[in-house]
């Protein structure tokens, strides 16, 4: 009796133990598709900045790039600057954007790609999330300013298209940009 006692005790404590372990239902819910044409992030760790210091990023990294077939370099629109580590518009990028808008509200049937550029400092993933935040934070304004937003794409290149290579501030306060593109309707 004795042995059949602790082979049923053994038998329950196994089934126990295998039966508590289970799997916690999910509560995320799955995302929703980014719209068309929209660069889509997903949240990350920490990362270095573009200085080298360390932040949360709030997002990074592009998982798919918007279409740019066919748009070109608009004559009429100058490229914006920001400050190092930076996605504030400054009162130059605003004098700016101010004259980008007016060209764009004149010129309805353009659409216009904002590229978010950084300067080489930094971890790509952070760039890349710094580059977003330019963007986005410039075709902000330019809707505040009356340009339709189905108008205007974004995407982010971080690092990876310098207009200058050089190791210094001049150079990479060059980098640190919002670039225009323009194609026809």
């Amino acid at each position: 009796m004795r042995s059949t006692a602790l082979v049923v005790q053994a038998i329950l404590l196994v089934g126990l133990a295998t039966g508590c372990a289970k799997t916690p239902a999910s509560t995320t819910a799955a995302a929703a598709p980014p719209p068309s044409g929209a660069a889509m992030t997903t949240p990350t760790g920490p990362r270095s900045m573009e200085g080298g210091s360390t932040r949360q990023a709030s997002a990074v990294g592009s998982t798919t790039r918007p279409r740019i077939e066919g748009f070109r370099v608009a004559d009429n629109l100058a490229d914006i600057h920001f400050e190092f580590d930076k996605y504030e518009l400054t009162a130059e990028a605003i004098t700016t954007l101010d004259a980008n808008a007016e060209w764009l509200k004149a010129n309805p049937k353009h659409l216009v790609l904002i590229e978010g550029h950084c300067d080489e400092r930094g971890t790509n993933e952070y760039n890349l999330a710094l580059g977003e935040r330019r963007a986005k934070a410039t075709m902000n304004y330019l809707v505040s300013q009356g340009v339709q937003a189905n108008r205007i794409t974004i995407i982010s290149y971080g690092e990876e298209r310098p207009v200058c290579t050089e190791k210094n501030e001049s150079c990479w306060s060059k980098n640190r940009r919002g670039h225009f593109l323009v194609k026809p309707r």
